[in-house]
C-alpha cells in the first residue's frame, strides 16, 4: 500500500520557522519525484517546491523562494520542507506529492501519490 504521512505543522508567529517531514512507503520512493502542495483555506492548490529523486535538482515557486528549503533522505524515504521567515499567507494545509517524474502536472489530486497533509498556521 502507497503511503505518504506528512508531519510537522503547528502553530507558529510570522518569522518563525517549522520543519515538515513526509514519510513514504509501498512504492520506489528513490525513483521518484517529491513534491510539496499547499492549499490555503478557501483557495486551490499551490505547487511549492520539488525535488528530483537524486536529490541533486531543487526548484521553488516565487512565494517561498529563499526562505523554504527541500531535501530528501532517501535511505530514510522521507522527504523535507524546511519553512523560515513564516508569513501569514503561508498558512495552508501542506502536502506531499510523489511523481515519476518531475515533469509531471501534479495539482490534481488523480495526479501521482498523495498524503493527507498537515496544517501550517502562521498567526499572531
Amino acid at each position: 500500500e502507497v503511503q505518504l504521512v506528512e508531519s510537522g505543522g503547528g502553530l507558529v508567529q510570522p518569522g518563525g520557522s517549522l520543519r515538515l517531514s513526509c514519510a513514504a512507503s509501498g512504492f520506489t520512493f528513490s525513483i521518484y519525484c517529491l513534491h510539496w502542495v499547499r492549499q490555503a483555506p478557501g483557495k486551490g492548490l499551490e505547487w511549492v517546491s520539488k525535488i528530483n529523486s537524486g536529490g541533486g535538482l531543487t526548484y521553488y515557486a516565487d512565494s517561498v523562494k529563499g526562505r523554504f528549503t527541500i531535501s530528501r533522505d532517501n535511505a530514510r524515504n522521507t522527504v523535507y520542507l524546511q519553512m523560515n521567515s513564516l508569513k501569514p499567507e503561508d498558512t495552508a494545509v501542506y502536502y506531499c506529492v510523489s511523481s515519476r517524474y518531475c515533469s509531471d502536472y501534479i495539482l490534481s489530486r488523480k495526479v501521482g501519490y498523495w498524503g493527507q497533509g498537515t496544517q501550517v498556521t502562521v498567526s499572531s
